[in-house]
């Protein structure tokens, strides 16, 4: 026989459902949730529901998880350390935005807070049609990579212009990363291969803030249930397998 396990995490209660896959018989229960550690009501309530079902962590196919853990962090402001690399003049691209204004008669105009704690610009570029227009400082973002690495940094998001189609760059400058001693490296034409520089980054941000925050919850989760099918909820609703989970499509993962 085999069981699906689903498990949502709220702000009061974690929710589980345990289904048999032959029978369709459910078995529910809920337990406290644990805000100081998300994983210890997930773990505890898949225990105490497979007990109630008469059931073992083996018999379990699959465990499904939606989860708040990035949502909670992005909105209390508790991701990892971020340092942005970006082209040579682009430092404030982030700040300056795409000039939206939802509020255009605001007299206080309050800006959001900035994801990452500091941009370093790079020289080096390409033309809209993969042309090198200049080339990559790799000694300059070796030691702007060390420096930072150095004074605590282990998440770094990479952003260049038309790297959604032309990536070389960003594909050297994540080695060099990778070298420096980096864990966690975001690359914007991966985490968004699309056109369009401002959305590219912030993705890209996101990405590098919010993953390392996942990988250490999907690692304590995973590990006390070992050989069991992880997957999770993504923000468009659809599951992903726990090594696939990422920051940026973690954040309506609860919601």
């Amino acid at each position: 026989m085999s069981y699906r396990l689903g498990v949502d995490v709220g702000g009061t209660f974690t929710d589980l459902i345990v289904i048999d896959e032959e029978t369709g018989r459910a078995v529910r229960d809920k337990v406290p949730s644990t805000p100081h550690d998300p994983s210890e009501a997930v773990i505890t309530g898949a225990r105490q529901l497979c007990e109630k079902a008469g059931i073992s962590a083996a018999d379990l196919s699959l465990f499904l998880h939606g989860t708040t853990v990035a949502t909670n962090a992005l909105l209390e402001r508790k991701g990892e350390r971020v340092l942005l690399l970006v082209n040579r003049g682009f430092a404030d691209l982030l700040r300056i935005g795409n000039q939206a204004r939802p509020r255009l008669f605001d007299l206080d105009v309050r800006l959001p807070e900035l994801l990452h704690e500091r941009a370093v610009e790079i020289g080096g570029r390409v033309a809209v049609d993969g042309t090198e227009l200049e080339a990559l400082d790799e000694a300059g973002a070796r030691d702007a990579l060390r420096a930072a690495y150095q004074e605590g940094l282990r998440a770094v998001a990479i952003l260049m212009m038309h790297a959604w189609a032309y990536p070389a760059h960003e594909e050297r400058l994540g080695a060099i990363a990778r070298e420096v001693g980096f864990t966690q490296i975001s690359l914007s034409h991966r985490a968004s291969p699309l056109p369009r520089i401002v959305p590219r980054g912030d993705t890209t941000v996101v990405d590098a803030y919010l993953s390392p925050i996942l990988r250490r919850y999907v690692d304590q989760v995973a590990g006390e249930l070992p050989g069991v099918r992880l997957y999770f909820m993504q923000s468009s609703g659809g599951l992903t397998e726990a090594g696939h989970f990422q920051g940026k499509d973690a954040i309506l993962s609860g919601p």
